[in-house]
């Protein structure tokens, strides 16, 4: 039988009313396969605090040793994993300078941040905030914006070191947080760039040499911009990550006289100053 206009336009119309169906039912099955797409994981934020994750993977090679004839400055840093510091008895213990973890990735922040932030500053303690690096849940530039926004930002009070970038192995899976070297050494400079932009001072940058070498093909790219913290238990400082010719702090110790974990900034208290000021 020959259909007429009106009657092929109308088989045509349920034609694309069955596939519209089809295909609506195929998207709400695969909604239902598939379920919401899931927030990043900041189940271990509380403690993943800067060095713990390369203390598992490198552990400790031995007590350090110190040269005498080379000033070093005593400091430490905290973070939520210690709860509230009594900063009278870290100072009067020798602290000099201190860094507290104040946020990881674009969704935690430490409870205990105002606490020893505050803290430190009220006990005379030159301080600095730094960020656990999340580079598998956003960019570089997203997670300085939440650093800054949550308590990272820089102070032209004479007492407030710059923001310090904590970029170590992932604790939630893969090393690298699934990047390329290329790709990790981008983000790294996204971070880095944002951060000057806004503050008006280069991130220090926190790390291991080793985990450096692996994660962005031991890159020289931040050396002659962004201040050096090196990780490294161990009798002495060893090899630096490529580009630096000396770390401005090393953390030597998971523990010891003050709260959290040790460090030394390499050269006397006016050098950590200059540093504060900028």
């Amino acid at each position: 039988m020959t259909r007429t206009a009106p009657e092929k336009s109308r088989a045509a119309r349920r034609r694309l009313g069955l596939a519209a169906t089809v295909s609506a039912l195929a998207f709400i099955c695969g909604l239902a396969i598939a379920g919401p797409a899931s927030a990043a994981d900041y189940s271990k934020a509380a403690d993943t605090v800067a060095g713990s994750q390369i203390y598992l993977h490198e552990g400790a090679q031995g007590t350090p040793r110190f040269d005498p004839d080379v000033a070093q400055t005593l400091g430490h840093d905290v973070s939520g994993h210690q709860g509230p510091i009594d900063w009278g008895q870290a100072r009067d213990a020798g602290a000099q300078f201190t860094y507290v973890k104040a946020t990881e990735g674009t969704g935690f922040v430490s409870p205990q941040y105002s606490q020893q932030y505050d803290g430190a500053h009220n006990a005379g303690i030159i301080r600095g905030a730094y960020h656990f690096a999340r580079p598998d849940v956003s960019g570089g530039a997203q997670q300085a914006d939440y650093f800054i926004a949550h308590g990272g930002g820089w102070r032209r009070d004479g007492m407030t070191l710059p923001g310090a970038l904590d970029i170590e192995y992932n604790p939630y899976g893969d090393a690298c947080y699934g990047k390329s070297q290329a790709d990790m050494t981008a983000w790294i400079a996204d971070f880095a760039r944002r951060y000057l932009a806004t503050q008006r001072r280069s991130a220090v940058i926190y790390t291991s040499t080793s985990w450096w070498k692996l994660c962005t093909g031991n890159t020289d790219r931040f050396g002659d911009t962004n201040p050096l913290w090196l990780a490294r238990y161990a009798a002495q400082i060893g090899e630096l990550p490529a580009g630096w010719d000396k770390q401005s702090i090393w953390q030597f110790a998971r523990g010891g006289t003050l709260p959290g974990d040790q460090n030394y900034y390499n050269g006397p208290m006016n050098r950590v100053q200059a540093l504060a000021r900028g």
